[in-house]
């Protein structure tokens, strides 16, 4: 089914809304953001969770590897009740074992900068029959799911999956024509959120305390103020600035800003 992109289109006017909001957020309030971000395709798609997360792919894959090198970085769920977090976490730890699902397989390949796809469209009859459809969706309250990949370079994917109960109907290929309309929309977005977490051009992943200097900086306080507002020493704060700017590659704010900006490579 043909989705419209007209924006006098009424259909279209919760995305246009969505895409603004997202833009209004501030550097400092990136985890605000991705939480409004999942918190809307839920209730635009009448979902009951979503997943977000951003795998890289290893510099040396091991021999036959069946994931082709690619592996879960971050993951954020809209709504981590301790059953799905331990799903997750299995999902997680499996990755690194033999014991790999088709699913998992086939989400990562191919080598396409975007792609949707419906569960039921993407896996054979009797995978639903196995343990892993048991165990990571009906166990947990899940009956079918939508993907989105997005490909922010040849070595960093953002993976979204947003996921319906039983209860529910399938999704539809409009749902999901739907949500690939909103997330074609969002890849500076995402290319902001990595940039938050030090993925997408840093040398090295940012350490914890280094983010949140990172993002005052980006928010305009001077070092003495992210010092105060971090409850921090002077030292400690100019230490940890100094690391992100090697970790970057830069030699100032300016041109820190100019990488999130998107001005230099």
């Amino acid at each position: 089914m043909y989705l419209s992109t007209d924006s006098t289109n009424p259909q279209n006017q919760d995305v246009y809304a969505l895409w603004d909001r997202l833009a209004e957020f501030s550097v400092g309030d990136g985890d605000a953001a991705l939480t409004h971000l999942l918190a809307a395709l839920r209730t635009m798609l009448s979902a009951r969770n979503v997943l977000w997360g951003v795998v890289v792919r290893l510099p040396s894959p091991k021999r036959a590897d069946p994931l082709l090198g690619w592996r879960p970085r971050l993951v954020r769920v809209l709504d981590p009740i301790p059953a799905v977090a331990a799903s997750v976490q299995k999902q997680f730890d499996t990755l690194w074992s033999r014991d790999v699902d088709l699913s998992q397989i086939l989400s990562m390949s191919g080598d396409e900068p975007f792609r949707v796809r419906l569960l039921f469209e993407a896996l054979p009859p009797e995978w639903f029959e196995g343990e892993h459809y048991r165990r990571h969706y009906l166990d947990v309250g899940f009956a079918d799911s939508i993907s989105v990949r997005i490909a922010l370079n040849d070595d960093v994917r953002i993976r979204l999956f947003v996921f319906r109960d039983a209860e529910a109907p399938r999704f539809s290929a409009q749902d999901g024509q739907r949500l690939g309309f909103v997330m074609r929309g969002l890849r500076w977005f995402h290319r902001q959120q990595l940039l938050s977490h030090g993925l997408l051009i840093a040398n090295a992943p940012l350490t914890p305390a280094e983010r949140r200097v990172l993002l005052a900086l980006l928010d305009g306080h001077t070092e003495k103020q992210i010092a105060q507002r971090l409850d921090q020493s002077p030292n400690t704060t100019h230490f940890h600035v100094k690391s992100i700017y090697a970790k970057f590659g830069v030699r100032n704010r300016s041109a820190l800003t100019a990488l999130w900006l998107g001005k230099l490579r």
